[in-house]
């Protein structure tokens, strides 16, 4: 999935690891855009053919997760920028480096309303012009799926962590009741400034300094598309961390309110770290930290 995954099982043996490690290898297998055979390549080909395109039930419930955190967000978090994100420099795994930036496409905010589901099929029609980008909700629902999947093998406790994207349940290591969660400077990966303690739960880091590259023309650019303009959005935010239930949905509101530069959903813990390094916190994130 482009990142570097982290996996503590508590109480396990060394065949839930290399589980884990295959089940999050298939769904990159599945939901990749880089991917030629990637069931997401595949829907995103077929783009304005009228062909319904049957997708694997886990696939499905990703697209139709995406397109509920769109309506959620009020179209802040958008599955389909990824012709933005092209046109951005962004057409091929990060670590391969970018293209120079594209025109930019016509970008429409609104052509998530004109996907067709069909539930019974389990299959997506989309409209001409219109592909998918699911890296903005497929990590933290590995991160949930694998978690869930190692509980069912009756682990005292699971930590899964895709690139920041991270979810923790049962016992911690040390027999404690929370995990202890380090926080990442957002310049700094290597310096950690603050410890969270969660029990049964999952925190998301969204940031605009580790995916990002210089453009030919001088300007900067990174890979969190602001749906309203189609470019890189430009709140004056380093990065936004998300406290919630299930890694998909902080992973989805961390984007939304980095690229709104307030919280997308007032009732979830959050902390911003704004340009000039200020941290702010929301709805309680505070009583976290330790």
């Amino acid at each position: 999935m482009g990142t570097t995954v982290h996996l503590v099982v508590v109480d396990g043996d060394e065949s839930l690891l290399d589980m884990a490690q295959a089940r999050i290898d298939d769904l990159e297998q599945r939901w990749s855009r880089f991917l030629p055979s990637s069931e997401l390549r595949t829907l995103n080909d077929a783009a304005g053919s009228g062909t319904p395109i049957p997708l694997s039930a886990i696939t499905f419930e990703l697209v139709t997760a995406a397109l509920d955190a769109w309506r959620a967000t009020g179209g802040l978090f958008d599955p389909a920028i990824l012709p933005s994100l092209v046109a951005a420099g962004y057409n091929r795994s990060f670590e391969q480096g970018q293209s120079p930036p594209l025109p930019a496409p016509g970008h429409n905010p609104g052509v998530c309303a004109r996907i067709a589901v069909d539930a019974a099929a389990a299959s997506v029609a989309l409209p001409a012009g219109c592909a998918l980008d699911l890296g903005g909700i497929g990590k933290g629902r590995a991160a949930d799926l694998v978690v869930e999947e190692l509980l069912d093998r009756d682990v005292r406790g699971v930590c899964v962590n895709l690139g920041g994207d991270l979810r923790v349940a049962g016992e911690a290591p040390d027999g404690g009741e929370a995990w202890a969660v380090g926080l990442e400077e957002p310049d700094d990966p290597d310096t950690t400034w603050g410890v969270v303690g969660l029990r049964d739960g999952a925190l998301a880091t969204s940031s605009t300094t580790r995916r990002r590259w210089s453009a030919a023309d001088g300007t900067t650019r990174h890979h969190l598309i602001d749906p309203r303009t189609g470019a890189p959005a430009t709140a004056p935010l380093q990065s936004v961390t998300v406290i919630a239930a299930s890694a998909m949905e902080a992973e989805v509101h961390a984007k939304a309110s980095l690229i709104a530069g307030r919280p997308s959903q007032s009732a979830l813990p959050m902390l911003f770290v704004h340009d000039d390094g200020r941290r702010e916190s929301f709805a309680g994130f505070e009583t976290y930290l330790w």
